[in-house]
């Protein structure tokens, strides 16, 4: 018996690999070159695949599932890239109406990217009535999304449209598509929203907002501003750092991904370019 357990172990001993504390050049190579996805706009255009920053929150076998999930969703429906400003359509399933779908016209005030419960908001006037609609990005009800005009705005949120003119909100529901060179970067809109006189559901005058024009206010109310203001947090690097996740960890998720969204954005490229021949070749005939 003594003499069986020995000979294992000298051959355990013979197949091991020798440790050696200098890394491999040319394996320190490959990592760095696998660390690195093919798209360097994949934190900004896939948002919604990054976890929750929020350790509590967290599990990783449950976000697993859930990115496996959105990458099957995404190859029913193309999911398409959008930001907040951005004009949108999003047709949907409604079983009360006449055609059992619903579509909806309006500009992006609102988004929430995190998973499953990535959420977003549009915006549009209706008969002098504001409207708004919140969908689920993933929800099995969607059948359509139509990015018209892709664009950015100065604020991360547009809130404040709600106590704007109607002018500032209105699209109409006919409203063309507006393309554009893929190769260049998102354009910004930089159009400044002139607020309606007070009152107003928030405290816009504390708020830093870049795109908008406040009417004149009391000295009090910029007084007050000014003792509630926190402008430390800009350069609070630990603040900001537990609201982002990882560049590590985001590199690891993204690596995970990364083959099943090159396939599914190649087809769409595809099935994009054939409606555009198609749609060219009918304006030509009725020219003719």
């Amino acid at each position: 018996m003594y003499r069986i357990t020995n000979f294992f172990y000298l051959y355990i001993l013979a197949i091991k690999k020798p440790f050696s504390t200098v890394p491999n050049e040319t394996v320190v190579k490959e990592n760095e070159q696998k660390s690195l996805p093919e798209f360097e706009n994949f934190r900004h255009v896939y948002q919604d695949f990054l976890p929750s920053p929020i350790v509590k929150f967290r599990n990783p076998i449950r976000e697993k599932l859930e990115r496996r999930d959105m990458i099957r969703r995404r190859s029913a429906i193309n999911i398409p890239e959008f930001y907040v400003g951005t004009i949108m359509a999003v047709t949907s399933s409604n079983e009360h109406a006449s055609e059992k779908l619903t579509k909806f016209v309006g500009i992006c005030i609102w988004k929430y990217f995190q998973g499953l419960r990535s959420k977003f908001i549009l915006r549009n006037i209706v008969e002098n009535t504001g409207v708004e609609v919140l969908y689920s990005l993933y929800s099995p009800l969607i059948q359509k999304i139509e990015v018209l005009k892709l664009e950015k705005r100065l604020d991360e949120e547009l809130f404040y449209l709600r106590d704007a003119p109607n002018e500032y909100s209105e699209i109409p529901f006919d409203f063309q598509p507006v393309y554009r060179d893929e190769t260049l970067p998102v354009p910004i809109n930089t159009t400044k929203v002139k607020i309606n006189p007070r009152p107003w559901l928030q405290r816009y005058e504390r708020m830093n907002l870049k795109g908008v024009e406040l009417p004149e206010l009391p000295e009090k109310f910029y007084i007050r501003a000014k003792e509630v203001a926190e402008p430390w947090k800009e350069y609070d690097l630990m603040d900001e750092y537990r609201k982002t996740t990882p560049e590590e960890e985001q590199k690891d998720i993204f690596l995970e991904v990364c083959e099943s969204l090159k396939t599914l954005s190649s087809k769409q490229k595809i099935e994009k370019r054939k409606k555009t021949v198609k749609t060219q070749s009918k304006s030509t005939k009725q020219l003719f």
